[in-house]
């Protein structure tokens, strides 16, 4: 029994000891006077009676009611239920408050005290003062105290003749029943009637309708959020303006959190004068007026809920972890069904009727049950994770903690795991855990109803009918009785609080309380207590725990097979099959990633362990350390699936003899680990050895188990701890004193020799090997710190071969100043105090302990020291020899082989995965460092892969990412440094060193890697120092030359170039041009060296003979370049001497920049308009960046249109040109003249069109229309209404894809740009209304016109631009990516393709990775705007792309739309020129994108070249008819632009070629056999043996301009990303492809034929294409041998090629009917250019067949008549004649002149009367013929007279020229007989014909 009130005080307003305006509480009286002996008085009571603070009222307020709760220091609850009524105040009360009445009434409004509307009583300006009936109880029935105190107020207000003493003395000495669901009615002796009902189980929370409240208020995610926040100890502040509904959602938030109680800070009601409470640092649940929600707000880490206004705030920096899925939702769920439960039939067609929802109180029972069933699912099978330490005087119980995550799956929780580690979770433990106790509904569910809550997860109408079940309990918990009498008090009457009360609040009688108090305790003496005896049981434990989520892991799926071979592996070894058991070894490595496999190895080794002991010879006992560090190496270090607890006591078992009385054992070779120098690991095991011995304690003999087999599971037990402790428990008290001494002594004894016992394992596993020196892991802390869960102490392992050199960078200093002994007895002391401390054990055992710790220690030192000794003289394990990789001509090694392995990466198939076929990686090799390469060649690990030999090279230069890391080697499970490379042609080197390889030489190989990868000069780089014998870092010297060598003329050249531009910037701020007058003349600075004819003619060069000899050389070099040969063959501009000729081009080439003074990055030659002169060119450079001024790049053929190429413009130029108006002022154009001349410059290129030349300047083609543009405009404006009928395409192309423009241009809106580009691009006129038969529209409208030039530019500079309408040119403003966005796109691409780590679960899946690369994307976009470039040009607009500087996203563009238009540029010489001409030449900075040198290696590695080989890698795929060359050819390129094994590809323009001399050198002559320096010299050599590089499906229209689809889902990723050749390494090294090892059978010593030729091809290992090449190479390749059989010279390939083709074309040809290679038929000619089989109609039907035909498609129309018979007559010869009885009337050696400034070379000639020609090749054994002359077109054979450059020793008479009807030709021979020779030949060969 207990009393129902402790206290009654009466408290009233009583004036601040401080004079200040409030007043403060004073306790007027209580009762009784003096304390309870068992309950003190609580403290600070008048604080809590008025929270908001005491002041007076102007107006009688009615009387409030609340419960304040009040914490004693003993963590008991006081329940303080207040009333509070007014009385008019006092004189001397008021007379306080007078002096400060202004403040007063503020407070007072402030306080929230003035609540209602002043209906006053009482004269004005009365005043009243609040005073407040208290009641004290440690109980908690907040409805008996609402009704006693009111009955007390009731008496006094309406004057009831009853004493006021009587009743404050019944209320004090009523006594109610604690628990047991018993009722007791009560009389306070006013006429009143009240009944109380206990609970029936007292540890279940009383709620009434607390939760369905807060509920209510705040919803369920916030009501989840104030959950997760409590359970895991944050700080939580509720508001409300209503004391009573914080005090309720306190107490719901409470009930909520049971079974755990919250044992931190708890104040429903917080009063104004202790607000500081809430910075405490501790956790907290409080309640706090909502008028003083401001003081609240600079608190940072305090989750507040708004009761009042439904919302509950997380600041940022607190972060509250959510509850496991799939209990989160399925709380969730729950919670709405019962708060809502109509929500289910909301969408029903025919609802039921209205369901009757619960009320409130049974709601509130709902919600709990919902809880209570949650935290039943979180805690399932927590007993058996409990560990009895001590049974007896008191249970002590710990929880494993470890165990129960790892069981239950939930390691990674973040939740869980903070719940665990809580305070309310640790009296859970100690209230709940002890075995013999009272039980109550919470041990019931979790022990009986799980298995029913999982059955129930998918049902949830059963999961609502046991949530009612459970919520039936604890509503019968709360109210035993429903069935009960109302109560019976009296209240007072309506408003009776306005009535003038009679009297004040009266004093009461203490006496007569005190003995109405008095007579009650002595009665209660005299009386027995009523104690109602507790049932305690034994706690039912439960199922055994499962995880909360079946996560069945793919990976290790068939877990009994991988079982076996754990089984059969250990069998072997102790079986002594050493051979078996090493080819089983990587597969058991491989399985023991699952915790199944570790559990079953653990309980096989188990198996053959006797007494404790088991000694194996030396290769056994390796191979056992080498699978328990397998096991040991995935433990975390709290050991949650108790492996490294299973592998405890084994790790003291296994051992091998070393030497007569020196043994080694196991655990000298497993100790880094991180999981033992775990203390909590430490603890777990400790508590658990306990544990067992003391159940054996009480275990009847034939019970009892060999103690050491505690590792098994609990479940296997007969008879769990708990069990026999509970049943220990239940028997004591009726145990004699003796007998109970004698247990307890035993049970101190148990765990005092475990102690011990422990202290020589943590020796054991602690003390390193070698304990001179302190070897720790660098990441990891030493043990000096308790704490840190991640410490962890390494020792040298694997004897024999223990790397000396390792820095100790943690943990420890040095090995001098660090004692390893000291850390480790200090260790062991922590854990044993504590443990010692947990347990019971008496302070003198705890002495003796710490006396023998460092005996302990000392003594495993000694031990170690001979077992190291000894551990040295073994013999090193026997490693496999190291394999030589191929090298290069002039490829060196810089560091020999290091030995390492490779370690598999995210490529699966390399690893045996998906692809199939068995595991080559990891492979054991070494790693070779060349000057060229970084090289791994090794063999697998795994003996039954074979003997594969494993490749995986990279060129140096393509290092993008070297990281140092830490991994386990996969043979001994060791870890060690390793090196992750990455390099950006998509190979990953991922290495782990061997332990023979020290950390110097890892560091050595690191350095040397960095130096080579970024050295200080491209000098330096392999391309220039390959085969060169001159030491690194110096040019080689020049050989002197007669006449000015090429590297003089470079020298001049450069040193001109440097003269004439000084500093760039400087040159730019000085230079002032010429004025108009003086534009004839040369600048004069530039008088030196290079004269300029004085009146320079535009158009034309300067003749030959008005320049100096080295100004000469430098012109006919500039003219044998790339660009100009293309620009001739686009007839772009001519070099004629002919003036007349010259006027009439509209462009001309301008040697303005010849010596790289205008702008550095441009060729030295330069397509300019004729008009402009060349001094205008200078200030024209000046309006864009770098100088970079537009230049024409290419010609249409078809529509004359021009592309045009630079850099953006810089701002002030702009402006100058977009904001003059059409007609500007004088003085504006003489304002700024530079941007007057770029206006000038645009319109002369504008008037330089054929078609826009008109007189007056503007362009006149209005009613102009585009097959391809009609309907992709948007309408940016209004007045933009419809497009008029755009013209259907023609059928041999397709549409446009639609929407192009809306997505180039982001949006069209730009400074009102849209409307004007929009309607120039459609070309038609977009406001009248469209006429019905397609006639112009009303010509009252103007006419928009289609822009002669559309300059593409970045939308940031084009911002604010409004060009006149009339203008001819127009801007079309895209957003295009910038280079840094390349590069960090492709840094993701490269993650994505080559992943760093195996297991994709952890990451994004590829397709993820590959979409937040974004590189599609760019593709996309370059792609997209290529085409609209494509489409202008086609409809004879010309374009200027101008964006970023010009050399990067420009030159992508740029060099696309030519492949697009031209299909020359899709031939292998085609695309050479275009690399030349647009990247080369136009200085695309490869070195600097490349981050070739020391210089650029901040600027990062982006990849521009490579985007644009993947755009046309994309065309290719979609046309691959299109293009000569293959998609290898591609990669190549891709492969060895960044090689740096190739001189093509390293420097940022021709000016710094020129400057390295690198430019003409080689057109030198060379003197025997070299390495080849350019890439393109590569590939002509190398096509001539292979046919590598082209496209047997080549067979082009000569008209075709590809429109390739670009949307996203239309590209592919380029198979270069993700392909790779472990067998050989990169293919693109061909020499070194070549000399892979043949297959062994087809060698064969007897000589008799191979048994078979069948060959196993791999994936990821072999290459594919060539161990089953198309059928096309292998005929060729039979072909070959077939010649070599027969003894004839075998013939090139090219030349079989042809003539199978030739056959083929006239095979196809005669009548037309079906051939052999006829395919299929069908009728859909227009689409059929992107499948890929060339389809071609025949005359009679449509037989479709393939043709080989690389000239022209016999559908095509062909070109002239006389090419037409000329081919066909030619293909007849070749067709009956062999290549070797070819018809040579007459041959010779010739030097022939080349074209206009092209030098004299010799040739060989080869006169064919036959075919009526005269051939010539470069050598007399070539058969690749470098030119025609036909005699034909000879119209006469002259003498004729030596030129500039021709041979000086030869004669004059040996000179002759034939004229042909195009041409002159000049020959020289070798004497003047020869020369005459050849002219007779000639000429009888004319008269002949």
């Amino acid at each position: 029994m207990a009393r129902l009130a402790d206290y009654f005080v009466l408290v009233a307003f009583g004036p601040h000891p401080r004079g200040s305006g409030e007043g403060q509480g004073q306790i007027l009286q209580r009762f009784p006077e003096k304390d309870w002996e068992d309950n003190p008085f609580p403290q600070g009571i008048e604080l809590f009676c008025q929270p908001s603070g005491w002041q007076l009222c102007p107006e009688r307020n009615p009387p409030t009611f609340f419960v304040a709760v009040l914490t004693d220091i003993n963590s008991e609850r006081h329940y303080c239920a207040c009333l509070t009524f007014w009385e008019p105040a006092e004189p001397t009360q008021e007379a306080v408050c007078s002096e400060d009445a202004a403040g007063r009434e503020e407070e007072a409004a402030e306080g929230g005290s003035g609540r209602l509307s002043p209906g006053t009583s009482g004269p004005p300006g009365q005043l009243f003062a609040p005073k407040t009936l208290v009641l004290v109880s440690r109980l908690d029935h907040v409805e008996v105290f609402r009704n006693s105190l009111g009955l007390i107020y009731t008496i006094h207000v309406e004057g009831l003749n009853v004493g006021l003493e009587t009743v404050v003395g019944n209320l004090l000495t009523c006594t109610i029943p604690l628990a047991g669901g018993s009722q007791r009615t009560i009389s306070l002796g006013a006429g009143d009637r009240q009944v109380i009902q206990t609970p029936l189980t007292d540890s279940l929370p009383i709620s009434r309708c607390s939760v369905a409240l807060l509920f209510r208020q705040l919803g369920i995610t916030n009501v989840l959020s104030l959950f997760c926040a409590a359970l895991t100890e944050h700080k939580v502040l509720f508001l409300s303006r209503s004391y009573q509904r914080l005090s309720d959602a306190c107490r719901g938030l409470l009930a909520l959190l049971f079974p755990l109680r919250y044992s931190f800070t708890y104040v429903p009601i917080l009063p104004a004068q202790l607000l500081e409470v809430l910075s405490t640092p501790t956790p907290f649940i409080i309640g706090v007026n909502a008028a003083f929600q401001a003081e609240t707000q600079e608190l940072l880490d305090v989750i507040v809920a708004d009761l009042d206004g439904g919302t509950v705030t997380v600041p940022e920096c607190v972060h509250i972890p959510p509850l496991p899925e799939p209990l989160q939702s399925q709380t969730h769920s729950v919670l709405s069904m019962v708060l809502d439960p109509e929500l289910e039939l909301a969408d029903l067609a025919f609802p039921p009727p209205t369901i009757s929802s619960s009320s409130l109180k049974m709601q509130d029972k709902e919600l709990r049950a919902v809880f209570l069933r949650l935290f039943a699912q979180l805690l399932q099978g927590y007993r058996w994770c409990l560990h009895m330490v001590r049974i007896h005087p008191e249970p002590v119980i710990r929880f494993h903690k470890a165990a129960f995550l790892g069981q239950r799956g939930l390691v990674e929780d973040d939740f869980l795991m903070k719940v665990l580690e809580g305070m309310a979770f640790a009296g859970f433990v100690s209230e709940r855990g002890v075995p013999y106790r009272p039980t109550d509904l919470f041990d019931e569910l979790v022990a009986h109803e799980v298995a029913r809550m999982r059955a129930d997860e998918s049902h949830p109408q059963r999961v609502l009918r046991h949530v009612k079940e459970l919520a039936e309990q604890l509503y019968k918990n709360e109210n035993p009785y429903p069935a009960v009498a109302m109560h019976k008090v009296q209240r007072p009457g309506e408003a009776s609080h306005l009535r003038r009360a009679p009297r004040p609040f009266p004093r009461l009688d203490e006496g007569m309380v005190q003995w109405i108090v008095d007579q009650a305790t002595a009665k209660m003496q005299g009386a027995p207590p009523a104690v109602k005896a507790e049932r305690r049981t034994t706690v039912p434990s439960g199922p055994p725990m499962t995880a909360i989520l079946e996560r069945s892991s793919g990976l290790h799926g068939n877990s009994a097979r991988r079982l076996e071979v754990v089984r059969n592996c250990i069998s072997y070894v102790f079986e002594g099959k050493m051979l078996e058991a090493k080819k089983l070894l990587p597969a058991v490595l491989r399985a023991l990633k699952g915790r199944a496999a570790r559990r079953c190895l653990a309980q096989e080794l188990h198996l053959h362990v006797q007494q404790n002991r088991a000694v194996l010879d030396h290769q056994q006992f390796d191979f056992v350390v080498r699978m328990m560090n397998c096991c040991l190496q995935d433990c975390t270090s709290l050991d949650e699936h108790g492996i490294a607890a299973a592998l405890l006591p084994l790790v003291t078992a296994f051992c091998r003899k070393l030497s007569p009385g020196v043994t080694q054992f196991a655990y000298s070779c497993v100790q880094e680990h991180v999981v033992w120098s775990t203390p909590q690991f430490w603890e777990a095991m400790f508590y658990g050895d306990v544990q067992t011995h003391i159940r054996a304690l009480y275990l009847e003999p034939a019970e009892d188990r060999d103690p050491s087999q505690g590792w098994e599971e609990p479940a296997e037990e007969e008879r769990s701890a708990l069990d026999v402790a509970s049943e220990q428990r239940r028997l004591w008290p009726m145990l004699s004193r003796e007998k109970q001494q004698e247990l307890v002594q035993k049970e101190e004894s148990t765990v005092f020799s475990q102690a011990i016992h422990y202290a020589n394992r943590m020796s054991y596993l602690l003390l390193p090997l070698d304990s001179s020196k302190s070897r720790l892991l660098r990441e990891r802390a030493g043990l000096g710190d308790l704490e840190s869960a991640s410490n962890s102490l390494v020792t040298s392992s694997m004897a024999g071969s223990v790397a000396e050199s390792y820095d100790t960078e943690s943990g420890f200093e040095d090995a001098e100043t660090c004692d390893v002994a000291g850390a480790v007895v200090r260790f062991i002391n922590r854990f044993v105090d504590k443990v010692c401390t947990e347990s019971g054990v008496t302070s003198d055992h705890l002495k003796g302990l710490h006396v023998m710790v460092p005996d302990i220690v000392q003594m495993h030192i000694e031990t170690l020291e001979a077992v190291h000794r000894e551990s040295k003289r073994l013999p090193p394990i026997q490693k496999p020899k190291l394999l030589r990789p191929h090298l290069l001509p002039g490829e060196e090694c810089v560091l020999d082989g290091l030995r390492v392995y490779l370690l598999p990466d995210g490529r699966e198939e390399g690893s045996g995965g998906s692809g199939g076929g068995p595991a080559v990686l990891p492979a054991e090799g070494a790693v070779f460092l060349t000057t060229y390469r970084v090289i791994f060649t090794g063999m697998p690990t795994d003996p039954l892969v074979g003997e594969q030999v494993v490749v995986r090279s990279f060129p140096v230069a393509a290092l993008t990412k070297e990281k140092r890391i830490t991994v386990s080697t996969p043979v001994e499970q060791i870890p060690q440094d390793g090196l992750h490379l990455r390099s950006c042609t998509f190979q990953l080197l991922k290495m782990a060193f061997d332990e023979e390889v020290g950390s110097e030489n890892a560091e050595l190989f690191r350095k040397q890697l960095h130096k080579l990868r970024y050295p200080l000069d491209v000098r330096t780089t392999f391309a220039f120092t390959q085969g060169a014998a001159h030491t690194p870092g110096r040019p080689p010297r020049a050989t002197k030359d007669k006449g000015p060598s090429l590297r003089t003329l470079s020298r001049n050249l450069v040193k001109n170039a440097k003269r004439t531009m000084g500093r760039p910037h400087v040159t730019r701020k000085k230079y002032s041009p010429p004025g108009y007058e003086h534009r004839g003349q040369a600048p004069e600075d530039q008088e030196d060296e290079i004269s300029v004819s004085e009146e320079l003619e535009p158009g034309t060069l300067t003749p030959a003979s008005a320049l100096k000899p080295s100004d000469r050389m430098t012109m006919s070099s500039l003219v044998e370049r790339a660009c100009c040969r293309d620009y001739q063959r686009l007839g772009l501009g001519t070099l004629s001497s002919s003036l007349s000729r010259a006027k009439s081009e509209p462009f001309r080439i301008s040697p303005v920049n010849r010596m790289y003074a205008i702008c550095r990055s441009y060729p030295g030659l330069l397509i300019v308009p004729q008009s402009v002169q060349d001094n205008a060119l200078q200030r024209v450079s000046r309006c864009y960046r770098q100088n970079r001024f537009p230049v024409v790049c290419w010609r249409s053929g078809r529509s004359k249109a021009v592309l045009l190429r630079s850099g953006g413009l810089h701002g002030k130029g702009v402006v100058g040109l977009f904001k003059a108006q059409n007609t500007p002022s004088p003085g504006q154009s003489q304002a700024d003249s530079s941007s007057l001349e770029q206006e000038k410059y645009l319109q002369a290129v504008v008037s330089s069109m054929p078609r826009y030349a008109d007189t007056s300047g503007r362009n006149t083609l209005s009613g102009f229309s585009s097959a391809h543009m009609g309907g992709h405009v948007p309408s940016p404006r209004a007045r933009v209404t419809t497009l008029s009928n755009p013209m259907a395409a023609s059928a041999s192309r397709r549409t446009a894809p639609r929407g192009k423009w809306g997505s180039v241009r982001a949006s069209g809106r730009s400074g009102g740009l849209g409307g004007d580009v929009g309607s120039r691009l459609a070309g038609r006129d977009m406001r009248g209304p469209p006429q019905a038969n397609g006639a112009p529209p009303d010509s009252g409208f103007p006419r928009p016109q289609r822009a002669a030039l559309y300059i593409i530019g970045d939308k940031a500079q084009f911002k604010g631009v409004r060009p006149d309408p009339l203008q001819q040119w127009a801007l079309v403003p895209i957003e295009m990516f910038e280079a840094r966005q390349v590069k960090a796109s492709f840094k993701k691409l490269l993650k994505a393709c080559v992943p760093g780590c195996q297991d994709f679960e952890s990451g994004p899946t590829f397709l993820r990775s590959l979409e937040d690369s974004e590189w599609l994307t760019q593709i996309h976009k370059l792609l997209h705007v290529s085409v609209m470039v494509v489409e202008l040009l086609d409809s004879g607009s010309s374009v200027l792309v101008s964006l970023e500087d010009g050399w990067d996203i420009t030159t992508q563009v740029v060099s696309l739309v030519q492949l697009l238009s031209d299909p020359f540029y899709r031939t292998l010489e085609g695309f050479r020129l275009l690399v030349e001409k647009e990247w080369l030449s136009f200085g695309h900075r490869f070195s600097h994108r490349g981050a070739h040198t020391l210089a650029g290696q901040s600027s990062g590695f982006t990849p521009v070249f490579l985007q644009f080989l993947d755009c046309v890698h994309q065309v290719h795929l979609q046309f691959p008819m299109e293009f000569e060359f293959s998609p290898f050819y591609l990669k190549f390129l891709g492969y060895h632009h960044v090689s740096r094994r190739f001189r093509t590809f390293l420097l940022d323009s021709d000016y710094e070629r020129i400057e390295l001399g690198l430019l003409y050198e080689e057109k030198g002559e060379r003197k025997g056999p070299q390495t080849c320096r350019s890439v393109w010299e590569y590939v002509d050599r190398l096509s001539k043996r292979t046919p590598v590089f082209y496209n047997y499906m080549y067979a082009p229209e000569d008209t075709e301009v590809l429109r390739p689809y670009s949307n996203v889902s239309n590209l592919k990723v380029w198979d270069f990303y993700t392909e790779e050749t472990l067998a050989q390494g990169p293919p693109y090294d061909w020499e070194l492809a070549q000399v892979s090892p043949e297959p062994p059978e087809e060698e064969r010593p007897d000589g008799g034929a191979p048994q078979s030729r069948r060959r196993v091809v791999w994936p990821c290992y072999d290459s594919r294409p060539r161990a089953q090449p198309d059928a096309i190479s292998r005929l060729l390749e039979e072909l070959q041998r077939l010649e070599t059989e027969l003894g004839r010279p075998p013939e090139r390939w090219k030349d079989n090629w042809d003539r199978v083709k030739a056959a083929q074309r006239l095979e196809g040809r005669p009548d037309g009917r079906g051939t052999p290679s006829s395919l299929l038929v069908s009728s859909v000619p227009h689409h059929r250019r992107s499948l890929g089989v060339y389809l071609q109609e025949g005359p009679v039907g449509s037989t479709l067949s393939l043709s080989l035909d690389s000239d022209q498609s016999s559908g095509s129309t062909t070109s002239g008549s006389r090419q037409a018979a000329r081919r066909s007559t030619s293909t007849l010869y070749s067709q009956f004649q062999t290549a070797e009885s070819e018809n040579r009337s007459y041959e010779g050696t010739l030097y022939k002149k080349g074209a206009f400034m092209k030098p004299w070379k010799a040739r060989w000639f080869v006169l064919d009367k036959t075919k009526h020609q005269l051939r010539y090749y470069d050598h007399r054994v070539d058969t690749e013929i470098k030119g025609v002359i036909d005699l034909a077109e000879v119209e006469a054979v002259v003498s004729g007279t030596p030129t500039m450059g021709a041979p000086k020793t030869v004669d004059e008479k040996a000179f002759f020229d034939v004229k042909t009807t195009r041409r002159v030709y000049n020959f020289c021979a070798q004497d003047v007989p020869s020369a005459q020779q050849w002219v007779d030949q000639i000429q009888s060969c004319l008269s002949d014909a």
